[in-house]
């Protein structure tokens, strides 16, 4: 028999509820807590201070840091829902402190080549859905019922509001705000506020970038920024040349004007 059934060796430390069905080549940490009626897989690792609550699933080929929370129903480690994928290898990597609410889901990646990752000290609330190749960086907050489609990146401290859908390849910048219910379809802006069906910006998040302390001097100069790029009637090319010519030795600026050119889908505007 390859899985076990809440049983633990005695030199052990971790808990496992006695109804938790966990494979013995699962690499699990001394101090996790597993929780009734969870299903833990083969290729699962779980670092130390994890706490899986009940009915989890961790499967696949899923490698999990430290002091991660798990809440109720949460699947994570799911093949990709992605007709491309025709089996093999494909991975999930998630960083520490993270806290996963109820019944979120979250896929591994479609390609062998690739890994869907979720960084450190994230808040993905009830119902949010990560596809495949997706990244997730640091800090990010998602509301409740928010989905992202495959190969999505979310920069840090980003937060999106509640039923908020995004389109595949579409990055959210570090800082953005995303309304609730928005639908996006191009790139968020560092530093924004969006929202709508489709996402509109609708200026700097000034509230967000004291919060995460951005200096007053560089929140000025992002102010000046968002008013060339949404509201001077110059195309994109046009206000690139604009923010050189009249910043200079802003890092935010230099990361602002980076966002824009390296911008695939083109950005929200």
């Amino acid at each position: 028999m390859e899985y076990q059934e809440g049983e633990k060796d005695a030199s052990q430390q971790y808990q496992i509820h006695p109804t938790a069905v966990v494979h013995k080549s699962a690499q699990i940490a001394a101090d996790v807590e597993v929780g009734p009626y969870t299903f833990i897989g083969p290729h699962a690792i779980i670092g130390n201070g994890c706490s899986v609550g009940p009915r989890v699933v961790i499967d696949g080929h899923t490698t999990i840091g430290e002091n991660n929370r798990f809440f109720t129903g949460a699947v994570v480690g799911s093949p990709p829902q992605d007709l491309k994928y025709r089996g093999g290898v494909s991975r999930l990597v998630i960083g520490d402190n993270n806290t996963i609410r109820e019944y979120v889901t979250i896929n591994t990646a479609t390609s062998e080549k690739n890994e869907t990752r979720i960084g450190n000290g994230n808040l993905l609330m009830a119902y949010v859905h990560v596809a495949h190749e997706c990244d997730v960086h640091n800090g990010v907050i998602m509301a409740n019922s928010v989905a992202l489609a495959g190969h999505v990146t979310i920069d840090d401290k980003a937060i999106i509001g509640g039923l908020t859908g995004v389109h595949q390849f579409v990055t959210v910048g570090t800082m953005a705000i995303v309304g609730g219910c928005s639908k996006v379809v191009k790139d968020i802006l560092p530093y924004s506020m969006a929202d709508g069906n489709p996402t509109a910006c609708h200026g700097a998040n000034f509230i967000g970038l004291k919060r995460n302390g951005i200096p007053e001097d560089a929140r000025a100069n992002i102010k000046k920024a968002f008013k060339i790029i949404c509201r001077s009637n110059l195309n994109t090319s046009q206000a690139l040349e604009r923010l050189r010519a009249e910043f200079d030795s802003c890092a935010e600026i230099d990361h602002l004007i980076e966002f824009i050119e390296k911008s695939s889908r083109g950005v929200c505007s």
